[in-house]
């Protein structure tokens, strides 16, 4: 592009803060849970989900408004963010039995 165009991209975003409650969500799983790593996924006019693997297995998601806060918000709350969803970290989650159960009732209601 020629120097000085109005349509050339830069990779610097400011971002502003993470809203607190955002944060110290994000805060509390990390520390009941014994530390968790975040997957962000992009859900539309929605906003994305921020979904957190515990290290004891234990997962739970928080939502945004839209990707570069919830980065934002997992930086500031010290958890690492996972670029997708690698077989490790699927395989050290472990689905509570109330959560089999919710989801034996969508099958068995089809």
């Amino acid at each position: 592009m020629a120097e000085g165009s109005d349509t050339t991209l830069t990779a610097e975003q400011t971002a502003e803060p993470a809203p607190n409650g955002l944060v110290s969500g994000i805060k509390s799983f990390a520390a009941g849970h014994g530390g968790a790593k975040a997957v962000i996924e992009y859900v539309g006019k929605r906003g994305a989900r921020i979904v957190l693997v515990g290290a004891d297995g234990a997962w739970g998601d928080q939502f945004a408004d839209d990707t570069v806060t919830a980065r934002e918000a997992c930086a500031q709350a010290g958890v690492t963010v996972e670029n997708a969803w690698e077989r490790e970290l699927m395989d050290q989650m472990r689905p509570s039995n109330d959560l089999w159960r919710s989801m034996a009732r969508r099958t068995m209601a089809r």
